[in-house]
């Protein structure tokens, strides 16, 4: 069934969700249009970590087979202490026919995204912004810095943690700062290393993860006081500081890391939007919705299932405030969870750097339960994966 109450949509943000809504929109005959501030594509970040569910969502789209081929799938994770020493393996839970993590390159991920997006002729205006909306009941009219203005059904914010939509809607909000960075570096992938690694210092946590059959990252999480300001040609110096506390591995990897214009350091913020998540017709949606810290990995992933959901309500015809309130009954609980069980991981790694974390914290099981609650189905009927890759 083609929607008749939303036919044509606006996109702001041209990242992971904003592409991946474009496609999935398509499939469901509802033309989208997509503003990016930027005049050029410029990915930020290194790897990106895909669990089940987050494969399972880009299935809907077509892409998660591509991802699959492009990425590397392992089954879980080794954890060791800061020294090297083996601690214990866990496999991460899985989704009948998915691997329980693809690794892969975010600019990777993106071109397959954008490839999909520029092959159904999805029109983007590049370097553009929204300048103003006007919701009038029943559409949004919307003026572009780039001068166009139009009407659309439904406009999406997709433009991330610090979206401009979310501001013109509800104004300012204020990002809660863990007291955390995350430093990322890309590296030759070690011969063998076919799972992803963890390895717990005193007062800081580093892993690898393969993401190609060439190339891994390194992921490094830090206490951070009062969100600093770093000099970028300092970057590579301060990463190889804050790893001078490990040997083993990560120690000889770390008298690699020569080059600052290679790491990628990031404060660690996390937000949640009360529900509802729109007004009028202009719904935001992943990022600029919900901000979790990156310790379950689920970020992208709940970002991209929201617009799964979203399409899949679209399908059927309702009208657009209908719509919506059935996706925030949908999507509201699930992202929440992320978010603050991501925040409490967070608190618990820095009660074990200050040595107060107490012993009946058992994190593992507190990761695992919340991985399987993600497993948990999100639409009523998913699309089989055809490759069957990984049954």
């Amino acid at each position: 069934m083609t929607n008749q109450k939303v036919k044509n949509v606006l996109i702001v943000g041209g990242g992971i969700s904003g592409l991946t809504a474009a496609i999935a929109l398509n499939k469901i005959g509802i033309q989208a249009e997509i503003v990016e501030k930027e005049m050029q594509w410029n990915v930020y970040g290194v790897g990106i970590i895909q669990p089940s569910n987050a494969l399972r969502a880009l299935n809907e789209i077509g892409v998660a087979e591509h991802c699959l081929k492009l990425g590397f799938s392992f089954p879980g994770f080794d954890y060791y202490d800061g020294q090297g020493n083996f601690l214990y393996r866990v496999d991460s839970p899985t989704i009948e026919g998915y691997p329980g993590v693809n690794g892969i390159s975010r600019k990777v991920l993106h071109q397959i995204l954008l490839n999909e997006v520029l092959q159904i002729g999805t029109k983007i205006y590049m370097g553009t912004t929204v300048t103003t909306t006007n919701d009038k009941g029943e559409g949004v009219a919307v003026q572009l810095s780039n001068g166009i203005y139009a009407n659309y059904d439904l406009v999406i914010g997709a433009d991330g943690a610090n979206s401009q939509i979310r501001k013109i809607m509800f104004g300012n909000i204020t990002q809660k700062y863990s007291e955390q960075g995350v430093w990322r570096y890309t590296f030759k992938r070690l011969k063998g290393l076919d799972r992803g690694l963890f390895y717990y210092g005193k007062s800081a946590k580093a892993g690898l993860v393969p993401m190609s059959e060439e190339k891994m990252y390194l992921l490094v999480t830090t206490h951070e006081p009062n969100n600093p300001k770093f000099s970028k040609d300092q970057l590579h110096l301060l990463l190889r500081e804050r790893l001078s506390g490990f040997g083993g591995i990560i120690a000889q990897l770390a008298k690699e890391i020569t080059n600052p214009t290679q790491v990628v350091y990031r404060p660690i913020f996390s937000h949640l939007l009360p529900s509802p998540w729109y007004k009028g017709n202009v719904l935001l949606i992943g990022d600029a919705a919900h901000g979790s810290a990156p310790h379950l990995g689920q970020g992208a992933s709940i970002a991209i299932e929201d617009v799964i959901v979203l399409a899949d309500i679209l399908k059927e015809d309702h009208n657009v405030q209908e719509s919506l309130e059935i996706f925030m009954k949908k999507r509201f609980d699930r992202c929440r969870m992320i978010v603050e069980n991501s925040d409490q991981l967070v608190e618990w790694e820095l009660l074990s750097w200050y040595g107060s974390l107490s012993k009946d914290v058992n994190v593992g099981k507190y990761v695992k339960e919340t991985l399987e609650k993600m497993n948990e189905p999100i639409l009523e009927q998913h699309t089989e994966l055809k490759g069957k890759l990984y049954l």
